[in-house]
């Protein structure tokens, strides 16, 4: 399964409810620890992409506790039953320094071991849409995982989307914003994890964002940033979808330009 993703930019709203993939058209982006257990499965109104969980589990674990079969036999019942799912983030390993002391591991291997994941999913399973996802802390490590990717016969600038990890806790820094770019400009299509307004219009003023079907670009991004703003606000709104899908218009409104739904 090809995945297929619009010019100029795609902006997934994050949630946690699954239940809202039956009830708007607009981009969902969800975690598979939201999807894992349940029995009846909505059937989505409009496209959306699934996050791995991998964060939650190395996080709580130091590991996956599951195996790659077990996450293809997870994304198949997805794509089939779920239907419109755009892309499945591969079983990565974060490089969050706290991550890290959590696994014991060095960020080269946590790359090797992304990598291996990333094939070995799709060597299990190449009718679904694996999204590679790219894992570093410094600008030099984030270059390294493209060229391991390179040496593992990946030219990641032919993928139609790739994740970038281990950023979204720290785009308040100019650094995420300026790897973002940096990446982008090096012919990656690119897909922001987790970022919230103040890095997308960073990364706007950066002319980043979007990208012509052969140029690298920011292509997409998803956030929960709408559910932090409903519980500071105090009306139990955490569970609103006309809160979040107002959170999402005021977003993509706030870019001040002519963004792709």
């Amino acid at each position: 399964m090809a995945i297929a993703l619009p010019a100029p930019f795609r902006f997934y709203l994050g949630v946690h409810q699954p239940a809202w993939l039956a009830r708007t058209a607009a981009p969902l982006f969800l975690s598979r620890v939201r999807l894992a257990r349940r029995k009846r499965l909505p059937t989505a109104l409009g496209p959306w992409a699934l996050d791995s969980g991998g964060f939650s589990e190395l996080a709580k674990h130091g590991r996956w506790t599951i195996t790659a079969l077990e996450y293809v036999a997870e994304v198949r019942r997805y794509a089939s039953e779920i239907g419109r799912l755009e892309w499945a983030a591969v079983m990565d390993w974060m490089c969050e320094p706290d991550v890290r002391r959590k696994t014991g591991l060095s960020v080269a291997e946590h790359q090797r071991r992304t990598v291996d994941s990333y094939l070995e999913l799709r060597s299990l399973a190449p009718e679904l849409p694996w999204a590679p996802v790219l894992q570093g802390w410094t600008m030099g490590e984030y270059e390294d995982h493209v060229e391991l990717y390179a040496r593992r016969g990946v030219d990641l600038r032919t993928a139609p989307v790739v994740g970038i990890g281990s950023v979204c806790r720290r785009q308040a820094h100019a650094r995420s914003v300026f790897l973002l770019d940096q990446l982008a400009r090096e012919g990656l299509r690119l897909h922001a994890f987790g970022f919230k307004r103040a890095g997308l219009r960073a990364l706007r003023d950066f002319d980043a964002l979007g990208a012509a079907a052969s140029d690298g670009g920011v292509v997409s991004a998803d956030s929960m940033a709408w559910s932090f703003h409903a519980r500071r606000e105090g009306r139990g709104q955490q569970n609103d979808l006309g809160f979040a899908l107002e959170w999402r218009s005021e977003t993509l409104g706030a870019l001040d330009r002519a963004l792709a739904a």
